[in-house]
C-alpha cells in the first residue's frame, strides 16, 4: 500500500491543457509520480449556498468514514491472525457511482454508519467466542504449576471411589526427583509405599501421581510445600473433563463457522466503505471551486524517494492561484497565523488517501 494525493486546479483554456500542464512539470522530472485523471462527472448541485454548507460537513464526513474504513481492515487483520499476510488481497475497492450531490452525502453516512454499528456487533460476538476458546487453550497449556490436567491424566491413574484412600498429584521440580524419590513416603504418614509415578514432564518440572489415606491429606500439603513440592488441587471427574473437551470442540467448530462468511462481510464492506471515503473525497474537490464548475482532479501517487521534489514542483506549478501562498513559498518569512510547519496548506486542491494506513506486516 502506499498513499495517493488527490489534487485540482482550475482549467486554463481547457482542462486538458491543465492537465498536460501537470503531466509535463511531474514527469520530465525523473517520474516523481503515477499520475491519472480522476474524472468527477457532472452532478446535480442546486444552489452555491448548498455547495458552502456542505463544505464543513463534508470534513467531518470525510474523517468519520476513514476511521471506519480503518477499522474494518484492522479487524480483517485480526480476524486473520497468522494469515495477516493475505490482508491486502482482501481488501479491494470495486464498482460504485455517482448520484445528487446532496443524496450522495447522506447516504454515504447513512450507509457507513451502518457498516459501523453492524462492525461493533459482529466484532463483539466473534471476540466473545474467540475470548472464550483462547481462554480455554491457555488453560491446557503453560506450567504444571497452573494448566489443566485434564489432557495429561488418566483414570487408570488414580484410585477411584475409595472410602479411605486418595490419589493426589504433585509438581517436583526436574533438579529434586532424587529427593523425591527418597522421601515422599516419610513426608506424612499413612502414605502407600511405592505408589508415586512421573505421569508428565514440562521443560521445568514433573507430575508426579502419590497415594495416601484421606486423613493425611493436610499434613502431606504442608510437608510437600515445606519442601518446595507443589500439591496440585485436582480431583478426578471424567463428566467435568469431558464437558470441557466438549466445550472446546464446541468453540472451535464455532469459531470455523464464524470465520467465513465473517471475512467475507468484511471484505464487501470494507468495498463499499473505501468506495464512500473516495466519494466524499470527490465531493470536497467538487465543492471548493464553486460555480461554475471548471477544474481538473488528478490522483497522484508519489514516488517515495520525490515526495519532496514532487511538492515543490507543484507548488511551483500553482502558486500563481493564491498570492498569500506564493509569498511564503517564495521567501523564508514567518507570515503570523500560517505555519506551514504544522498544517497542510497549498495553492491547489489537495486532499491525501493515506492507504499506508491499510499495511499491516
Amino acid at each position: 500500500m502506499t498513499e495517493f494525493w488527490l489534487i485540482s486546479a482550475p482549467g486554463e483554456k481547457t482542462c486538458q491543457q491543465t492537465w498536460d500542464q501537470m503531466m509535463v512539470a511531474t514527469t520530465r522530472n525523473n517520474n516523481l509520480s503515477t499520475n491519472n485523471k480522476f474524472n468527477i462527472p457532472d452532478l446535480k448541485v442546486g444552489t452555491l449556498d448548498v455547495l458552502v454548507g456542505l463544505s464543513d460537513d463534508l470534513a467531518k464526513l470525510d474523517s468519520f468514514i476513514e476511521g471506519v474504513v480503518k477499522k474494518v481492515s484492522q479487524y480483517m487483520a485480526d480476524v486473520l491472525e497468522d494469515s495477516r499476510d493475505k490482508v491486502q488481497e482482501n481488501l479491494l475497492a470495486n464498482g460504485g457511482t455517482y448520484h445528487h450531490i446532496q443524496y450522495l452525502t447522506s447516504s454515504s453516512l447513512q450507509q457507513v454508519s451502518q457498516i459501523d454499528n453492524d462492525l461493533k456487533a459482529r466484532a463483539s460476538a466473534y471476540n466473545n467466542l474467540k475470548g472464550n476458546l483462547q481462554n480455554l487453550e491457555r488453560k491446557n497449556a503453560g506450567s504444571l504449576l497452573t494448566r489443566s490436567l485434564a489432557d495429561i491424566v488418566k483414570k487408570e491413574d488414580f484410585v477411584i471411589d475409595s472410602e479411605y484412600l486418595i490419589t493426589m498429584l504433585v509438581v517436583v521440580p526436574k533438579t529434586s526427583y532424587a529427593d523425591w524419590q527418597k522421601t515422599y513416603e516419610t513426608l506424612s504418614e499413612m502414605v502407600v509405599p511405592r505408589s508415586t509415578n512421573l505421569l508428565f514432564e514440562d521443560h521445568d518440572s514433573g507430575l508426579f501421581s502419590v497415594t495416601l489415606f484421606r486423613k493425611a491429606i493436610d499434613d502431606f500439603r504442608h510437608k510437600a510445600r515445606e519442601n518446595k513440592y507443589t500439591v496440585r488441587d485436582f480431583q478426578y471427574n471424567e463428566q467435568e473433563m469431558n464437558a470441557d473437551k466438549e466445550e472446546m470442540t464446541r468453540l472451535s467448530t464455532d469459531k470455523k463457522k464464524q470465520f467465513g462468511p465473517l471475512v467475507r462481510w468484511l471484505k464487501v464492506n470494507f468495498s463499499e466503505a473505501f468506495i464512500a471515503w473516495i466519494h466524499i473525497k470527490a465531493l470536497r474537490v467538487f465543492v471548493e471551486y464553486g460555480l461554475p464548475v471548471n477544474f481538473q482532479a488528478m490522483l497522484l501517487q508519489p514516488n517515495k524517494k520525490n515526495m519532496k521534489k514532487l511538492r515543490e514542483v507543484l507548488n511551483d506549478l500553482y502558486k500563481h492561484l493564491d498570492s498569500s501562498a506564493a509569498a511564503v513559498i517564495d521567501s523564508a518569512m514567518d507570515i503570523p497565523g500560517l505555519n506551514l510547519s504544522q498544517q497542510e496548506y497549498y495553492p491547489y486542491v489537495y486532499y491525501k488517501i493515506d492507504c499506508n494506513l491499510l499495511d499491516f506486516k
